[in-house]
């Protein structure tokens, strides 16, 4: 991995076609986000629905009226529902994440739980406590790599894990840090945003790989979350837990793989019919062998790798941001409006 990485970052330059697939997005984005604002002063929710929302009434799509389902979406996408919402630190951001401990064959170490901890600790739920933990690592120890398989692993898994940890950040992100109220529905939006998990993809850069779960972002299905300015600060994420090491990067996968392995007992309850059945445990199993695989895989790289790789993708970021600058587009003719909506907002 190390001189996997090295070599990328001394050649670390945008490919021509990397890059007008990239500025592509980025124009289409643009120019839906400005129909979106031309067509969009309307797009305040009903007193009603905002009252129901506020007094906790259970409100379905289906409920709704065409009109009202239109306001909704412009209301996500406005970031005005985001008030109601306490927001989610993520793990990563916490101190401690830089002080993560794993044993030397991958498991997690035992925590000692005094009585003050237990006794004397405000009262939480257990989704509040779980979320606002640093993910647990392996509970068993992770075997080698050359117990999993005779072949040399791929180059190319440091630019897959690229995409997992985007599709990981982008889901959880979404879901404010609480999978596991739908971890079905969770794991649906992990497999779309991740192409290497979802559709068995093998991009073959950083750059590639970072240009797909973009594009996916800025795509009609989840450009309310933000879309371009939500992605960069998903590449802020990546960056920070490669920082953090691969103690951190193994934790993260641990977490995403409880998630899948969570969708899959939720599967079984659910009614599905049985070809649609088969078709998501197929995936949902896939997903989990190749999470199960990257964790052993980052397990055992070396920790002065880890730098490297998040510098190449701070050197990808800044390229996205410079081809950003580039792609929006100049009406010079037209009266700028003060009051443009932000699509995301850093609390």
């Amino acid at each position: 991995m190390r001189e996997n990485v090295t070599e990328e970052l001394k050649q670390i330059q945008p490919e021509d076609e990397s890059k007008k697939q990239m500025l592509d997005i980025l124009k289409r984005f643009h120019l839906e986000e400005e129909m979106e604002s031309d067509a969009g002063d309307e797009s305040m929710l009903s007193e009603e629905l905002i009252q129901k929302a506020i007094s906790g009434d259970s409100i379905k799509l289906e409920d709704l009226s065409d009109d009202e389902i239109k306001r909704f979406r412009q209301a996500l996408a406005s970031g005005e529902l985001s008030k109601m919402i306490e927001p989610w630190t993520p793990w990563w951001k916490n101190p401690s994440a830089k002080s993560i401990s794993l044993s030397p064959d991958g498991s997690q170490l035992i925590r000692e739980i005094s009585t003050d901890d237990t006794a004397l600790s405000s009262p939480m739920t257990a989704s509040e406590s779980v979320i606002n933990e640093i993910p647990e690592g392996p509970e068993i120890p992770l075997p080698s790599l050359k117990q999993l398989t005779r072949a040399e692993p791929s180059p190319l898994l440091t630019v897959h894990l690229v995409d997992i940890l985007y599709s990981y950040c982008f889901t959880l992100r979404l879901y404010n840090g609480d999978w596991h109220s739908d971890p079905f529905g969770a794991s649906t939006v992990a497999l779309s945003m991740s192409k290497v998990m979802g559709e068995d993809a093998k991009p073959e850069t950083v750059s590639e790989a970072l240009a797909t779960c973009i594009e996916e972002t800025c795509s009609p299905a989840y450009r309310h979350t933000g879309g371009f300015r939500f992605a960069i600060g998903l590449v802020d994420d990546i960056i920070t837990i490669i920082s953090l090491g691969g103690t951190a990067v193994v934790c993260a996968f641990c977490d995403f793989q409880r998630l899948i392995q969570a969708a899959e007992r939720m599967l079984k309850e659910e009614k599905v019919g049985r070809t649609e059945r088969a078709h998501s445990s197929q995936k949902l199993r896939s997903a989990n062998r190749k999470l199960f695989f990257m964790t052993c895989w980052a397990h055992e790289q070396p920790n002065d790798s880890w730098p490297s790789l998040a510098r190449i993708v701070e050197v990808q970021k800044a390229s996205l941001e410079e081809l950003d600058s580039g792609s929006q587009p100049r009406n010079a003719g037209r009266k700028s409006n003060p009051q443009s909506k932000v699509l995301i907002e850093e609390v």
